[in-house]
C-alpha cells in the first residue's frame, strides 16, 4: 500500500495519546463515519485508509518487536559462546546480528512513516458531534434555545452604525484601508474610548466569575496551532509569517489553550479558568457583499475569551455554566439577544457541541453573531497532550471549553444602532463607569 504524502505536522510518534482516538476509530468505525456525516463529512475513504494503515503498523511493530527479542537473545548467546570456546558458532551469532540490526533500522523507518502517515490522516478529521447537535447543514437548520431583551425602537431616520461611526468621527474605515487594506478600522475618540470600556468591562466581569486573567502573545507556532485545531482545518485562514513560520492567532483560545499543552494537572486543580483580551486575526477570504459591511467582518478585532479546562464528568455542566454567564453580559448590555445550538453543519472543526450568542441589530434589521461556546470534549487535549491525574494515579484526558465573552465588533454595531437617539447615541448603565460619558453626541 503507497503511504499518503502530507506536511509533516509537529507530533511525535503515536505512542500515548494519540492512540487513543486511534483506538476508537478502529474499534467503532461505522459509529464514527456516521457520526461524522452529522458534520457533513464523508469519512469513508480517510477512516478507511487510517484502518488500513493502522493494521500495517500492528504488523510492522510486531515484526521490529519478534526481531529485535531474537537480536536481544543472540546478544547473550555470543558470550556465552566465545566463553565456551565455540569460535566459529559465535562469530556465525554476531554476523546474524549484524543482519537484524539492518533489517530492524528498515523496519523502524517504516514504521515512523507509518506513524507519520496516521498522524497527517487522524489531523483531518473532525471531532465528533455530541448526540445533542441538530442535524443541518446550513445556518438556518440551527436551533433557537432561547431569546431575551427589549426590541429598540428606533427613531425616524434611524441609519446603520457605519453611518453612525462616519456622523459621530468614530471609526475611520477609509483610513484603515489607506494604512493596511479593508477590514482594518480605526477608531478614533470616543469609538476607541467606547472599545476600551468593552475590553475592561468583559475582563472585569470575567475575574468577578473567577476565571484568572492572562495577556497570551499574539503569534503561535506551528504546534500551537494543531493542538487547538486551527490547523491544519483553517491554515487558508490564518495570517502566516512564512520566515518565522509563526501564525497570528485568531483568537486568544490558541494562546490560552496551548499554556496546557504537554502538562499533566492534578485532579484538585480543576477546573482551570481563564481569561484573556487579544487582538485576532483572520484573512476571512472570500468574505464580500453587504453582509459584511462595516464592523460586521474584519480582519482584524478585538475580543476577550473564556477558557476552561475540566473534568470529564463535569464538562457539559460547565457548557452550560459557560452559556449563563455569556447571557449575562449581553442582558447587562442592554441588548435583544438569542442563543443558538449550532446544527452539525454550521459547527466547527473541533466542537463537539456549540451554542452560539447573536444580537439583534435595529437599523440592519438582522441578528448578528457575537460569541461561541464550545465543549471540545478531548478532542484538542488529545492533541495537545493536555491530562490530569487523580487519587488513583491514573492519567487520563482533560476537557477543554471556551467562549468568547465577547467579540466587540458587532457588539459595538449593535450598541450603536440600537441606542440612537435625536439627542445621539445612549450608552449602557452598566458600560457608563467605563465608558466615563452617557452619551455619543
Amino acid at each position: 500500500m503507497q503511504l499518503p504524502s502530507a506536511r509533516r505536522y509537529p507530533f511525535g510518534g503515536l505512542g500515548g495519546l494519540i492512540m487513543l482516538t486511534l483506538k476508537y476509530i478502529t474499534e467503532n468505525t461505522q459509529e464514527v463515519i456516521t457520526r461524522l456525516a452529522k458534520k457533513n463529512f464523508d469519512g469513508v475513504a480517510i477512516i478507511a485508509q487510517v484502518v488500513e494503515l493502522d493494521g500495517l503498523r500492528k504488523a510492522t511493530q510486531t515484526q521490529l518487536d519478534n526481531q529485535s527479542a531474537e537480536m536481544n537473545n543472540l546478544s547473550k548467546e555470543i558470550g556465552m559462546l566465545f566463553k565456551q570456546g565455540k569460535q566459529a558458532e559465535a562469530a556465525a551469532a554476531k554476523e546474524k546480528t549484524t543482519e537484524l540490526k539492518d533489517s530492524i533500522k528498515i523496519l523502524d523507518d517504516k514504521l515512523s512513516e507509518i506513524e507519520q502517515s496516521l498522524n497527517n490522516l487522524l489531523v483531518q478529521i473532525p471531532n465528533l458531534p455530541h448526540e445533542s447537535v441538530p442535524a443541518g447543514k446550513h445556518a438556518e437548520d440551527n436551533l433557537v434555545e432561547r431569546t431575551g431583551g427589549v426590541m429598540p425602537n428606533l427613531p425616524e431616520g434611524a441609519v446603520p452604525h457605519w453611518d453612525l461611526a462616519k456622523k459621530y468621527d468614530l471609526i475611520d474605515f477609509e483610513l484603515g484601508v489607506k494604512i493596511s487594506g479593508a477590514g482594518f478600522p480605526v477608531y478614533k475618540g470616543k469609538g476607541a474610548r467606547l472599545q476600551r470600556a468593552l475590553i475592561n468591562f468583559f475582563l472585569d466581569n470575567a475575574r468577578e466569575a473567577g476565571y484568572l486573567e492572562v495577556q497570551p502573545p499574539y503569534v503561535v507556532n506551528a504546534a500551537s496551532g494543531y493542538g487547538t485545531g486551527q490547523l491544519p482545518d483553517k491554515e487558508g485562514q490564518m495570517y502566516h509569517c512564512t520566515i518565522d513560520d509563526l501564525y497570528l492567532i485568531p483568537t486568544a483560545e490558541v494562546p490560552v489553550t496551548n499554556i496546557y499543552r504537554d502538562v499533566i494537572l492534578d485532579e484538585k486543580e480543576l477546573p482551570i479558568k481563564n481569561t484573556a483580551y487579544s487582538a485576532c486575526f483572520r484573512r476571512e477570504a472570500g468574505s464580500y457583499g453587504k453582509d459584511v459591511r462595516g464592523l460586521n467582518r474584519l480582519h482584524q478585532f478585538d475580543k476577550v475569551e473564556i477558557v476552561q479546562i475540566q473534568h470529564p464528568d463535569k464538562s457539559y455542566e460547565t457548557l452550560t455554566e459557560m452559556v449563563n454567564y455569556v447571557q449575562t453580559l449581553v442582558e447587562k448590555l442592554e441588548l435583544p439577544w438569542r442563543i443558538l445550538r449550532l446544527c452539525g453543519g454550521d459547527m466547527s472543526f473541533t466542537s463537539a457541541l456549540t451554542f452560539d450568542f447573536e444580537v439583534y441589530s435595529a437599523a440592519q434589521e438582522r441578528w448578528l453573531e457575537v460569541s461561541s461556546v464550545s465543549n471540545f470534549e478531548s478532542y484538542q487535549a488529545n492533541r495537545l497532550k493536555c491530562r490530569f491525574k487523580g487519587a488513583d494515579k491514573k492519567t487520563q484526558l482533560a476537557h477543554t471549553l471556551n467562549g468568547s465573552a465577547m467579540a466587540l465588533p458587532r457588539i459595538v454595531a449593535a450598541l450603536l444602532e440600537n441606542n440612537q437617539t435625536p439627542e445621539g447615541i445612549r450608552i449602557p448603565k452598566a458600560l457608563i463607569p467605563y465608558t466615563g460619558f452617557e452619551m455619543i453626541d
